[in-house]
């Protein structure tokens, strides 16, 4: 392997590394092969199904079974457990709680994949249970939550994986564009402009009964009661009571890799300012507070911004602008959904479907080939292209993957303030070193929530 330059490694899809002083390689293949009573044993929470309007859980457990062995599946849905349990000969063992199933289960990898304001919980008894993790995206519904998360995957030395899979896959769009960031192509004074698009509105909704093999209440857990309709099951992302609307679905993605493109993954942002819309639905100056820890109630329907142009300014002096949809000082760039990097040499625009801008015209062979150097850097030396492959890489080797809690929990607490900055709309100062505001009662008391008795 020493003739070997890092590039020709990469395409090997190997990955090297020192356990315990004995060199370890991992291939993936090699891995997917292997026996299957060889391989990890997988439990998976929440897996989605036809009544739902999410199955991103069971797309990423499906995923993980290609290189461990599923053994349980548990969701408060007894027609999606029966659904995803058809894919494994129904075979597997069945919950609907899942302090159940680690009662009865001791599996060494947990996929996660219930609605926003469950992936905390879950992924804290599952790591105290002695379980590595894959938790789909957004992990937390408050800052608070992040801190303690951090906390507990630091005490309990488990792997852990948020699924942020633009760090891996998309073509590493996302990760040359980080590449020619951090390399200087673009000049320095560094500047990023996201556009993750606007939540719906829409409501009052119609109170209905469940679905009778349908847990309500555990579908709730943590969050405030209230009765069952299906647009607050289905489309939860809406609702600030379980999720934080495109400001964490689509911003924990772009938001995430904006931050590493500026070198401020590691921290966070020291004011925030700008302004938003809500739907109609929310009155003017309302107690987000009391709403949030469920001491005052909002007509049913969607309740998360619907426009927004908001700006994250970090202490090096770099500036993530994020709005609902980009327009352009000068007329002529717009766009609804990517991010635009721009420095005093250049510019780039990168989503899931393309890299472009002058300076990547600009490239040469010889540049492209350094670039390719440096993804593989940012990469840790592993292979991109596999998000779950890369999880189960750190699993075999105990290193941390690519999109690990600590760097997750600065890019959500950047999504968090964005929305508390929304919620009392005025300029919030952070400290990213306390992780906390500065001489701001309000804002504190929005990092964390009231959770239900018994949950």
């Amino acid at each position: 392997m020493n003739d070997k330059t890092r590039r020709q490694f990469l395409q090997t899809a190997l990955a090297t590394t020192t356990l315990a002083g004995t060199p370890v390689i991992f291939s993936r293949q090699a891995f997917a092969a292997r026996d299957i009573n060889s391989k990890p044993t997988v439990a998976a929470i929440g897996v989605g199904g036809s009544r739902g309007a999410y199955s991103r859980g069971g797309e990423i457990a499906r995923n993980a079974a290609k290189f461990g062995k599923m053994i349980a599946c548990c969701d408060v849905d007894d027609l999606h457990t029966g659904e995803f349990n058809a894919d494994f000969d129904n075979k597997l063992s069945l919950y609907r709680d899942y302090r159940k199933l680690f009662e009865n289960e001791t599996p060494d990898i947990v996929t996660i994949g219930t609605p926003d304001h469950w992936h905390v919980p879950i992924a804290t008894a599952a790591l105290q249970a002695g379980c590595d993790v894959y938790c789909e995206k957004p992990l937390t519904l408050t800052i608070a939550e992040g801190i303690e998360i951090c906390k507990t995957v630091n005490e309990t030395g488990r792997v852990f994986q948020v699924g942020t899979q633009q760090r891996s896959e998309c073509g590493t769009y996302f990760l040359k564009a980080i590449a020619m960031a951090q390399s200087g192509r673009l000049g320095g004074n560094l500047k990023a402009y996201v556009a993750i698009g606007g939540a719906p509105s829409g409501g009052p909704f119609s109170a209905t009964a469940p679905p009778a093999d349908l847990d309500w209440n555990l579908w709730l857990g943590p969050a405030p009661e209230v009765d069952y309709s299906s647009e607050r099951r289905r489309k939860f992302r809406w609702w600030f009571e379980y999720s934080g609307g495109k400001m964490t679905d689509w911003g924990a993605h772009h938001i995430d890799i904006a931050q590493w493109a500026l070198g401020c993954n590691h921290t966070g942002p020291v004011k925030v300012s700008g302004t938003g819309q809500f739907p109609p639905l929310v009155p003017d100056d309302f107690s987000w507070d009391a709403f949030l820890d469920g001491a005052i109630r909002l007509p049913d329907g969607y309740n998360t911004p619907t426009q927004f142009s908001i700006d994250l300014t970090f202490g090096n002096g770099a500036v993530i602008n994020v709005n609902h949809h980009y327009q352009g000082e000068d007329g002529k760039t717009a766009f609804g959904n990517g991010l635009l990097l721009e420095g005093d040499r250049g510019r780039i625009f990168v989503n899931r479907n393309r890299l472009s801008g002058l300076p990547v015209e600009q490239m040469t062979a010889e540049d492209h080939a350094q670039m390719d150097e440096l993804v593989l850097e940012l990469y840790q030396g592993k292979t991109p292209g596999n998000h779950m492959a890369n999880f189960f890489e750190s699993v075999e080797d105990r290193t941390q993957p690519i999109s690990d809690v600590a760097t997750h929990h600065r890019t959500m607490t950047s999504c968090h303030l964005c929305n508390i900055a929304l919620m009392l709309g005025r300029d919030l100062q952070w400290d990213p070193a306390k992780e906390t505001f500065i001489g701001d009662d309000q804002a504190t008391a929005l990092m964390a929530r009231r959770g239900r008795r018994g949950f």
